[in-house]
């Protein structure tokens, strides 16, 4: 008998598909409250605003709290594992990709030019895939990753009022973050999925508060004002205050919620077939940046945006072709 429309495979695609958009409309919304936490120029909570550092530990501790059930129903059993270095390394990467990212828009980063960069992600992961793990770099891999970075560099936008320095930040937290992913590669080979997600959700925490101490002794050896004061003022761990503490509350709860929804997606669908559908988080925080931030794009965003979202739908749909039925 054939399959029809309402065949448990297509349920199960429906399912991974609208986890996965609900997930990129949530992590549009933790971007706008990243602009309003730590934005020294953002309107919204002017007299609470917090460094980048501080507001990502507190983010990622109430996350983590919320994200409990999460953790039980995967299962500590699941912790066993021959490679707890590199497991460490690799929420050590993810914690500072984070921490890059945040101090983006403590800069004053535009939402736009912030998730336009982030998307060069992927192609951070096949030159990291390519280095360390000896997979091969097809022509497709390297036309789609020129593409890419041809689109970066227009949204960059080098020479041109919308470049500042800070510019860069996304790009690095996308090539950090990479590496996260470049690794849980690696571990995948040994590890199982439930492994590799619960080791994450617990080291994450762990990690932020590491870079936090060690911005804060930072702030305490080196000459004043040596570190940008949206970044780190000194040991910057103590409790947001005012209006910050539901801002701060918020962005945890949503945090969570979009790991729920992320592991749901990802139990429904292969990563293959859901990719497309992340590259919505650009159309998402642009029109949400626009609407209530007034971010109005530069006129090399789009072709940039439209050069980055075509190499990586191109490159996602060659290898898809290439992958065996059974994977």
């Amino acid at each position: 008998m054939s399959q029809t429309a309402s065949s448990p495979a297509n349920n199960g695609l429906m399912l991974g598909t609208l986890y996965m958009v609900g997930a990129q409309v949530i992590f549009a919304v933790v971007n706008f409250v990243y602009d309003v936490l730590t934005n020294p120029w953002d309107p919204l909570n002017a007299a609470g605003k917090m460094t980048s550092s501080s507001a990502v530990f507190w983010q990622y501790l109430i996350a983590t709290i919320f994200a409990i059930p999460l953790i039980l129903r995967i299962g500590l059993g699941n912790l066993k594992t021959r490679h707890p270095v590199w497991h460490e390394i690799r929420a050590l990467a993810s914690a500072l990709g984070a921490q890059v990212f945040v101090f983006g828009f403590a800069s004053g980063v535009p939402v736009w030019q912030m998730v336009g960069l982030l998307l060069t992600g992927p192609f951070f992961v096949i030159a990291g895939s390519v280095l360390f793990l000896g997979e091969k770099l097809t022509p497709v891999r390297f036309g789609a990753s020129l593409v890419a970075f041809l689109g970066a560099f227009l949204i960059v936008g080098f020479g041109t009022d919308a470049f500042t320095w800070g510019s860069l930040l996304p790009v690095l937290a996308a090539a950090l973050w990479s590496t996260t992913t470049v690794i849980s590669k690696y571990l995948a080979r040994d590890e199982t999925p439930e492994s590799l997600t619960l080791y994450l959700l617990l080291l994450i925490v762990v990690n932020h508060a590491v870079v936090g101490i060690g911005l804060g002794v930072l702030v305490s050896v080196l000459p004043t004002g040596t570190l940008p004061a949206t970044l780190s003022t000194g040991l910057d761990l103590g409790l947001p205050t005012g209006d910050a503490v539901w801002w701060m509350l918020f962005l945890g709860l949503v945090t969570a919620a979009a790991q729920y929804l992320l592991w749901n997606a990802y139990k429904f669908a292969d990563a293959t077939y859901l990719q497309p559908f992340d590259d919505l988080k650009l159309p998402l925080n642009t029109l949400l940046g626009w609407i209530v931030l007034s971010q109005v794009p530069s006129a090399l965003f789009w072709p940039g945006a439209i050069l980055i979202v075509a190499a990586s739908l191109y490159v996602g749909t060659m290898e898809g072709r290439k992958r065996p039925a059974s994977a």
